[in-house]
């Protein structure tokens, strides 16, 4: 369903259970900056009317998504940690040229966007299906399901405001790219790490 050219290693959750505390406090800051992202596109992209109103509700969301995140840090008994640099989407974001029309601007970032949010559903069902702690796991299936939907939803609007054809060369070369990035990665507590 998500496309992925390869998936995340199951060994990857046997690292996650060993500090959850970590990997929420990730998770924290990767829906804050799905948050951001949505608000960076409508700051760039004014003009189109439809991905404005799409990204109003998806930054409402993803905020409400970091705030289920850090009250599950809270019942810990934990505290938010530090931000840290997501060396997933640090690589990810080297893909595609700089420059461009405003239009292939626009496109590339939803294509990244659509590629962040397809990883992290990935690693979401993977979290759902292994997890030990059972209400975890409940909580990354319901988190699965939403973010299922934010992905094609940039696939969308990617293939709207681009030619379908080029878009989908670029959306089948970034999925190339990103399988060679994910070699490297899978170590750490860390959604896309």
């Amino acid at each position: 369903m998500l496309g992925l050219k390869l998936p995340t290693d199951p060994r990857w959750v046997n690292i996650v259970e060993k500090n959850i505390d970590e990997i929420l406090t990730d998770h924290a800051y990767c829906e804050q900056k799905a948050a951001s992202t949505a608000i960076s596109l409508i700051v760039s992209f004014p003009e189109y009317s439809e991905l404005v109103e799409e990204m109003i509700a998806l930054s409402r969301e993803e905020m409400g998504h970091f705030k289920m995140v850090h009250d599950r840090i809270l019942a810990r008994g934990e505290k938010l940690g530090r931000d840290r640099k997501d060396e997933y989407v640090v690589q990810l974001l080297k893909f595609f040229p700089k420059g461009g029309s405003r239009t292939t601007q626009l496109i590339h970032r939803l294509l990244y966007a659509g590629l962040i949010e397809a990883r992290s559903c990935e690693r979401f069902r993977l979290l759902s299906e292994q997890l030990e702690d059972k209400e975890l796991a409940d909580f990354y299936h319901k988190l699965m399901v939403s973010e299922a939907s934010h992905y094609t939803m940039f696939l969308k609007f990617a293939r709207k405001y681009g030619a379908i054809e080029e878009v989908n060369s670029k959306w089948q070369d970034l999925l190339i790219y990103e399988a060679e990035i994910m070699k490297n990665l899978g170590t750490s507590e860390t959604i896309h790490g």
